[in-house]
């Protein structure tokens, strides 16, 4: 009797469990929009919860009885509601959240990723909408990018806060991420623009300053997050007709054309719908360019897809892919013929003609479970063929993958933390050969808050990195005593960054942070053989990886101005860095009879380590939203002044090649000022940008010497030593609910000016723009 007592007694004390258990689901949504919200916490007892899936969607298995549930969201005001369920209820208990108005309402990812407000955040961040790039015309992302405060472009390649200077077209110190993975070319690790799908842009995020520890290599001057969009609750559909010309030059000077100015245009679509389950976004872009410099024309066609299913009967499952390629063809123009009527052809009156494909395919699985962990596979294939009429053809493919798992816990401790690998292999014939590389690494962040005004993070990533034979050697010291230290050399590279953030009054927000970047090599920089515009570049296998750090204070004022809201942003920075990589003038090669020209004497460019430098500097910006009485405004606004130096400087040696006898690092802008201002009122708006840009005092000295063959650049530099300021102007008339017409002009006085060496920029441009949305 005993034996046969016992299981029974058990079997219905499970049972009575059971029977004591009641479930709570329901939907979070925002009320404006009428959008679900993913992410969302909901609290249970001020000691459970989980977080919604990605259709917005939770569920909580709870006791009967008396329950407090909260729902809480970054950007929204927070609901609590108390309530009674008897055994085996199933409550459906819906949220509609409201936004939290009182501050500009701007939710980023990049900084932790995860979900956070703009003034929470412990580095210095700026947002860009699509709505700014759409209204400037902003053909690709990269034109876009130069109204960021702090950011230059200089030949294509992003610079923060004078982190870089000018690379020829070889290795980045910003990482450019899509969707939060790596999108830089496994040869030069460098950034396609254009490749970047304008039509699907949801939000651009960038963050100044050293990142390694969350995002790795390349990410030692700061990244640039594009976010593409994923379906709303109602279907939409966008196309954007554009077409414009180039003016002709100031005085005329340098018309090279015979029948007409030459012209550009191009159309854009996009759609995105739900259906049923699955989420499905297209897009697409055609755009010509005639070029403004002879012979530099650009064709390209682009389309793209990002499918999404959210699992029904599996809650919190979501499979996806994403896709998008590219077809560019063209002429690369390098370096005119001279600084007058040649400064818009190119030297020797032929250039580069390339065609250029570009794929990547990005599958991704993501799984909220109930307890509020998120769990994220995701994939990378990017492959790159370039083909050109100088035989250097290459084909580069990055196979990227990266595990990361995510928890909020009820104490707003964030964990995120992950696994990357990632393989790249490239092939080429003559440019660079064929070379495989390795990249592992594993990260943990730590995001608390506490005492709901204090928000730590802190951040750890070991990194393992192989090109071909070569690995990673880093000296790591261990502490055996006070006296005594032992160096060990590893094979992994660890880099750590932490940061505070307190808000101190209302809308005040003191910062400041700390973070460590390194960069390895890319195949371009070390293995590159070829010569361009008569300037030869050659390999240098022997470059050792760069490392740096970065450090910055900062205060983040929430501005309220009747219904316009916005923040005014103070920031002093210092960046250091060790074995810094830049292309460097001087003689490579053998000497060859008779040395009359820099081939013969063996000159040309190499990627050296050029030794240790510091940046150091401060940064004023303001950005904001919302109406000044009827009038309708928006405004990004900064000035930037940095002080770059080499902290190992010897004039003697460090002047030799250089164009200034200060201890000044090349190609960089000590000042820079941006500003775009955009007013609207009922269907009319105005909008208004500028760039300033001081002198950029100090280049390779070769470029002004009349050995290097090219014509001009040592006068133009005199006689234009002041600086530059462009102003580009754009009117738009909303016409009715899906039709709006835009009429813009870029460099609205026709002030020339030159980028890089040799490298003269548009002149004034007019164009139309036509935008349908239903």
């Amino acid at each position: 009797m005993k034996k046969l007592f016992t299981p029974i007694v058990f079997i219905l004390a499970i049972n009575s469990l059971v029977a004591q258990t009641a479930y709570i689901k329901g939907r979070v949504s925002d009320s404006k929009t009428k959008e679900t919200i993913v992410g969302a916490n909901v609290v249970l007892d001020d000691t459970t919860g989980t977080v919604t899936d990605l259709s917005g969607d939770y569920l909580l298995k709870v006791k009967p009885g008396m329950h407090k549930i909260d729902f809480k969201m970054v950007g929204y005001k927070s609901q609590a509601h108390n309530l009674e369920l008897k055994e085996n209820d199933t409550l459906v208990m819906n949220s509609v959240l409201e936004s939290d108005s009182k501050q500009l309402d701007i939710v980023v990812v990049s900084a932790g990723r995860f979900e956070q407000k703009l003034g929470d955040v412990t580095v210095s961040m700026e947002v860009l909408k699509p709505s700014l790039i759409e209204s400037k015309n902003s053909n690709t992302i990269e034109t876009i990018m130069e109204q960021v405060p702090g950011v230059t472009m200089i030949d294509g390649q992003a610079n923060i806060r004078g982190g870089s200077g000018f690379s020829y077209g070889a290795g980045s110190r910003v990482l450019l991420m899509v969707d939060e993975m790596p999108m830089l070319t496994a040869d030069a690790g460098d950034v396609k623009w254009s490749f970047l799908p304008v039509e699907n842009c949801e939000q651009v995020e960038v963050i100044k300053g050293a990142s390694s520890a969350l995002f790795g290599s390349s990410a030692l001057n700061g990244v640039i997050n594009f976010r593409t969009a994923y379906a709303k609750e109602e279907p939409q559909t966008k196309i954007v007709f554009n077409g414009g010309y180039y003016d002709r030059f100031e005085k005329n000077a340098g018309v090279w054309w015979q029948d007409g100015n030459p012209t550009f245009g191009g159309v854009n679509f996009y759609h995105a719908q739900k259906v049923k389950q699955l989420d499905v976004v297209i897009g697409a872009n055609i755009f010509d360019d005639r070029g403004y410099r002879e012979l530099e024309t650009e064709q390209r066609y682009r389309a793209n897809v990002n499918l999404r299913y959210r699992f029904k009967k599996i809650k919190g499952l979501a499979v996806g892919l994403n896709m998008n390629t590219i077809r560019t063809q063209g002429g690369l123009f390098l370096i005119w013929q001279n600084a007058d009527s040649g400064a818009y052809r190119p030297a020797g009156g032929d250039l580069s003609h390339y065609t250029t494909y570009r794929t990547n395919i990005d599958p991704f699985i993501t799984y909220y479970s109930a307890s509020g962990g998120r769990h994220s596979l995701r994939g990378r294939f990017f492959r790159t063929t370039n083909q050109n009429n100088t035989n250097q053809e290459s084909i580069a493919d990055v196979y990227y993958s990266e595990y990361q798992f995510q928890k909020r816990f009820k104490n707003e401790l964030t964990v995120t933390t992950g696994l990357v690998y990632n393989y790249n292999e490239v092939h080429s014939g003559t440019l660079y050969g064929v070379h495989f590389s390795n990249n592992a690494s594993a990260y943990l962040q730590l995001d608390k808050r506490f005492f709901k005004k204090l928000s730590v993070s802190v951040g750890i990533r070991g990194e393992y990195f192989k090109t071909d034979t070569v690995e990673t050697r880093e000296n790591v010291y261990l502490f055996m005593d006070e006296s005594k230290q032992i160096a060990k050399e590893s094979k992994i590279k660890p880099v750590t960054r932490i940061g505070l953030n307190y808000q101190a009054l209302k809308a005040t927000y003191v910062r400041a942070s700390f973070g460590q970047g390194f960069r390895f090599p890319t195949v371009a920089e070390r293995f590159i053989k070829t010569s361009a515009s008569g300037l030869d570049i050659y390999p240098n296998d022997s470059l050792k990886p760069e490392s740096g750090w970065s450090a910055e204070i900062g205060i983040k004022q929430g501005v309220k101005l009747g219904n316009w809201r916005g923040y005014l942003d103070v920031a002093g920075f210092w960046t250091e860095y060790k074995d810094m990589m830049e292309f460097t003038f001087g003689q490579y090669g053998p000497l060859v009879f008779p040395y009359n020209t820099p081939q013969k004497l063996g000159l040309g460019f190499q990627s050296q380590n050029v030794g240790n430098t510091r940046i150091t500097g401060f940064e004023i910006s303001i950005m904001g939203e919302g109406k000044l009485g009827p009038i309708s405004t928006s405004a990004l606004m900064g000035y930037t002044y940095i002080n770059p130096i080499q902290t190992d400087f010897v004039e003697a040696t460090d002047t030799a090649k250089a164009t200034t006898r200060k201890n000044i690092l090349k190609y960089r802008y000590q000042h820079t000022a941006k500003a775009d201002i955009e007013l609207g009122y009922k269907k009319v708006s105005f909008g208004v940008s500028c760039r300033y840009n001081s002198f950029m005092e100090n280049i390779d000295r070769f470029f002004e010497e009349k050995l290097s063959g090219i014509d001009g650049i040592k006068d133009y530099r005199r006689n234009h030593n002041d600086g530059d300021i462009v102003f580009d102007g754009r009117i738009g008339l909303q016409v009715n609910k899906i039709t709006k017409v835009g009429f813009i002009v870029n460099n609205v006085f026709n002030h020339e000016y030159m980028g890089r060496p040799a490298d003269m920029q548009p002149p004034r441009t007019y164009a139309l723009q036509v935008a349908l949305k239903f």
